[in-house]
């Protein structure tokens, strides 16, 4: 088979699943030790996936004395990453609602030096009050203006990737000249939300921008993915919602005059691996039990923008939820997790459970051919060009899929046996952009 599957593994502290810490082999402190994380990234290597992914926000997620909910910055963490890695691509969010253009550009073409041309940024707009009120907001920002200030803030991010030409740098010792002047370019971007002079103060980077990638799924993120997007991170239930979500964001592509096969779009599984059907159905039951019903239950209502008391355990969702228009945040994953119980008829209690180990991505626990057959038949019928993979423990899941799975999907020629590119843009078979800048003095 010529096409090849994509395979990014989502990194989080001790794994996906929020009991994971208080397994025995769990390392409570894990999320602040940088030595974990490189030995999971040198894992992730070993396996030659196209890259590793840390998500963030700009707040405290979650209950601190429940699990652990900290996290450290992941460009910092990404340079920590760089330096015991050669080949797997680096991601990392950022926010486009709580940051800069100037800063973010110059930070991720900073990671994108360091690396080799590895870095990648996970585009987010940030949903959330308690985010907007460590930024001096009393509320979040709407939806649709927060998807309008990101439109403009890669525009901007983008011009300052191209401010400086890809040979402006001559560095000739003799005639005393380092780089031609002409070559480092102002900007003058003047927008709504933005106004940026520019040049950026960091050299054209060797991938020309970072990997964009975006990860949502409402309306205007799917209009957003098809402008910018280069990788798109979603949540997927079934094959058919999947194969729905795919032909859309390939169409609109299209529609925006883009290549479709630019835009790689990859769901997130949660693949819980015993060697047998019993083990992993064993494992996948021992993390559901350590699951804090009460403390679960506060999260799913602060979704639903619900009293907790409003929510029986026991029994079904509220028949009057908010519809997603009524809902600030995250639409799509409302939506997501409000449809999944509709459809499988599940309880509260149920419920959580479900959403323990992925937050509404797909989340199964069977043998290693189970996971490959899944990923092959998604993979196969429209419905996906890669996985987002979410390991429920850490670093255990990574380890049973790199040495489990993968071998099984080389088997079947669905994935490489061995890295063929050096930057991450070649791993996702993209091309490097070329300065618009430039293009537009032709």
């Amino acid at each position: 088979m010529s096409r090849k599957l994509h395979l990014n593994a989502f990194l989080m502290s001790v794994g996906h699943h929020e009991a994971s810490w208080r397994l025995p082999e769990s390392d409570p402190h894990a999320s602040w030790n940088v030595k974990h994380f490189q030995e999971l990234a040198r894992i992730a290597e070993r396996g030659k996936l196209d890259s590793i992914f840390f998500a963030d926000s700009p707040v405290l997620q979650g209950d601190p004395g429940r699990r652990p909910a900290g996290k450290l910055e992941p460009t910092v963490l990404l340079t920590a990453l760089a330096a015991v890695t050669e080949h797997i691509g680096l991601i990392a969010t950022a926010s486009t609602s709580y940051n800069e253009p100037y800063n973010l550009a110059r930070r991720f073409a900073s990671v994108d030096h360091v690396s080799g041309g590895r870095a990648g940024w996970n585009i987010v707009t940030t949903a959330g009050a308690d985010a907007a009120r460590n930024f001096g907001l009393d509320d979040v920002p709407l939806h649709a203006d927060r998807y309008e200030r990101a439109a403009e803030f890669v525009e901007v991010a983008t011009k300052l990737w191209d401010s400086w030409a890809d040979d402006a740098v001559l560095a000739d010792k003799e005639a005393g000249v380092h780089a031609d002047a002409a070559k480092v370019r102002a900007i003058n971007h003047r927008g709504r939300y933005f106004r940026v002079d520019g040049p950026l103060n960091v050299p054209r980077s060797p991938q020309g921008y970072p990997l964009l990638v975006q990860a949502g799924s409402s309306e205007d993120g799917r209009q957003f993915a098809a402008r910018f997007a280069e990788a798109v991170f979603t949540a997927q239930q079934t094959l058919g919602e999947a194969q729905d979500f795919y032909r859309d964001l390939k169409q609109r592509a299209a529609a925006l005059g883009r290549d479709p096969d630019g835009v790689k779009i990859l769901p997130g599984i949660v693949p819980v691996i015993g060697d047998t059907v019993g083990e992993a159905r064993e494992l996948d039951a021992e993390l559901e039990r350590l699951i804090s019903p009460e403390y679960a239950k506060r999260q799913l209502a602060e979704r639903f923008n619900l009293d907790p008391d409003d929510l029986d355990l026991d029994g079904p969702l509220p028949a009057d939820l908010p519809t997603e228009d009524e809902i600030e945040g995250a639409k799509s994953r409302y939506t997501l997790i409000v449809d999944l119980a509709r459809r499988e008829n599940l309880t509260v209690r149920q419920l959580i459970g479900r959403l323990g180990g992925g937050r509404g991505h797909r989340t199964f626990a069977g043998t290693p051919v189970q996971v490959a057959d899944t990923i092959e038949e998604w993979f196969g019928s429209g419905a996906a060009d890669g996985f987002n993979i979410m390991p429920a423990v850490l670093p255990s899941g990574l380890v049973a899929f790199v040495e489990k799975v993968v071998p099984i999907l080389r088997e079947r020629g669905l994935f490489r046996a061995e890295y063929t590119g050096t930057t991450l843009r070649e791993h996702y078979g993209l091309p490097r952009p070329a300065n618009r800048l430039e293009l537009s003095k032709v």
